[in-house]
């Protein structure tokens, strides 16, 4: 049995978490983390989650629950995600981080930080999203320069960062498959007379729409054909379940930074 804290317990992903968490016989709710003033502070976190009580209040002070061998898994915000990590790391936690937003910086300290103790870091939990990574190297590398990409996604209207860490995350591993560096070739939209389309260049366009949870299309196009891959997510609870499989996979491992595709097996 592992022990599992779920902070941003409040939020939409985090609320699905600790729902799903209630059919994982093997992980143990222990501890619910909210900002300080979040309305939901001192209710139960089965309650605020929607499956009645399970006798664990939602706090707003993480060093006491934070401790080893727990497992912290987040979705909230880069400030709070990267103060919980230093928390994790002193303690001798390990952590399951969905959150997505972290500036270079950041993705830095967090790394130095999984030398100490393991942390998984994925910008999607889906195992769809995460096959779809592998996919798109294989597909990038084998149509080759010759082919368009462009990367669209749609999110709920209360989304904060753009693009997704998933598009992102995209971008990378095709940029990388077709040996591009993405901070040159990325282009964020368009818009007046930006000129022909270059070779190189690799398109990111975000749309925010009502309460739509997540769809992500990647389009391969050339003069006389388009080949396209499109992932879309249905409910919240697909992120949640790979967040409690990379979970169980998070408890046996040693330090180190991790991702969805060594949960997968895709490395």
């Amino acid at each position: 049995m592992s022990d599992v804290v779920v902070a941003g317990a409040a939020g939409r992903m985090g609320c699905r978490v600790i729902a799903c968490l209630a059919d994982a016989p093997d992980l143990a709710l222990v501890g619910a983390l909210e900002a300080p003033g979040h309305a939901a502070l001192g209710r139960d976190a089965g309650e605020v989650a929607g499956i009645g009580r399970l006798g664990v209040p939602v706090t707003a002070a993480p060093p006491a629950v934070l401790t080893r061998d727990r497992i912290l898994v987040e979705f909230s915000v880069p400030e709070a995600t990267l103060e919980h990590l230093r928390i994790v790391a002193r303690g001798g936690g390990r952590a399951v981080i969905g959150t997505t937003g972290f500036t270079a910086p950041q993705r830095e300290e967090i790394a130095r930080l999984a030398e100490r103790v393991p942390i998984l870091v994925s910008p999607n939990m889906s195992v769809g999203v995460n096959l779809a990574f592998k996919l798109l190297a294989q597909m990038a590398q084998t149509l080759g320069d010759e082919y368009d990409v462009e990367i669209t996604e749609i999110h709920h209207r209360f989304k904060k960062d753009a693009p997704s860490g998933t598009a992102l995350r995209m971008a990378e591993v095709i940029a990388g498959a077709l040996g591009r560096d993405l901070s040159r070739v990325a282009v964020y939209g368009r818009q007046g007379t930006p000129g022909e389309r270059t070779r190189d260049e690799i398109g990111l366009l975000s749309l925010r729409s009502g309460d739509v949870v997540g769809e992500h299309t990647v389009t391969f196009g050339n003069l006389g054909e388009r080949l396209e891959l499109t992932h879309r997510a249905h409910s919240r609870d697909t992120f949640a379940r790979g967040a409690i499989r990379a979970a169980r996979f998070i408890a046996g491992a040693p330090p180190g930074l991790y991702s969805m595709q060594d949960v997968l097996g895709l490395k």
